[in-house]
């Protein structure tokens, strides 16, 4: 594997650091993670990442294919446990207690294919303990599957599922989104329509980290973390990353950090 330098925070101040106990004051970070670690037999999916995430920003993870993104957010999401360093969310390690206050979207649409869109929209709803029908239709309606809602999810477009998955993740209107690449396969009005509501949500206090490899997106993004073969190699908002490499474009500022020739997908 090969070696690199120290990952360069350049937004760290006091405000941004990681909790040093799940007791700390609920004002810090949103998402915060303290030497994180955790290997799949000799691979380390993810190598001693600290991080913190602000409350109200959305937060990208940048890299190329088996850069550790989608481990990051299953961490997270407690979907998995570290091996070793910690966790917090809303500054408490994931658990059974923050499931009304998150929502993950994982890579795969992470729904069942023999139930309908508004079937598998109740079953989330159910266990977010959401009743109000309305709020159901709202998830839905801002997808874009309002009128496909009684189909099922195996005749679905991979694009439509994928909207389904994030409206499930949506429903209970969470504190955080965690998002793992979730406009792949969606059309590109639907997306902007996506970006905009992820702003509104900002606004409304709502913290979104989420994974891409397009660098429109990641241009849009508050923060980034660049990410390599599960080290953390720089965070910061894409223009402190441009001028902390030198580069005129966040494609050339990500070059320059991961290496020349890395292929994204």
């Amino acid at each position: 594997m090969s070696k690199f330098r120290p990952a360069v925070d350049v937004l760290a101040t006091a405000s941004a650091r990681a909790p040093e106990s799940p007791q700390e004051v609920p004002d810090g970070p949103a998402v915060a993670t303290s030497s994180l670690c955790k290997r799949f037999g000799q691979i380390d999916a993810v190598k001693d990442v600290s991080l913190a995430v602000p409350r109200g920003v959305t937060f990208g993870l940048l890299g190329p294919n088996a850069s550790g993104k989608t481990t990051l957010l299953r961490l997270l999401a407690g979907v998995l446990k570290p091996d070793s360093g910690h966790v917090w969310v809303l500054g408490v390690s994931p658990g059974l207690d923050l499931r009304a206050h998150v929502g993950y979207m994982p890579q795969a649409a992470g729904i069942w294919d023999l139930m309908t869109a508004w079937e598998n929209m109740r079953c989330f709803a159910g266990i977010q303990g959401v009743a109000s029908k309305a709020q159901m239709e709202e998830a839905l309606e801002l997808v874009g599957l309002k009128d496909q809602m009684h189909r099922l999810v195996k005749h679905l477009s991979i694009g439509m599922q994928r909207r389904a998955s994030l409206a499930c993740a949506l429903v209970h209107r969470p504190h955080v989104l965690l998002l793992d690449e979730p406009t792949v396969g969606v059309d590109p009005v639907l997306k902007v329509h996506f970006w905009e509501h992820f702003r509104q949500l900002n606004a409304e206090g709502v913290t979104i980290v989420l994974s891409t490899h397009a660098m429109d997106e990641a241009e849009r993004c508050h923060r980034l973390a660049i990410m390599r073969e599960g080290c953390l190699l720089a965070q910061g908002s894409p223009h402190e990353l441009k001028e902390l490499t030198g580069a005129s474009t966040l494609e050339s500022a990500f070059l320059r950090l991961v290496g020349e020739g890395i292929e994204l997908y």
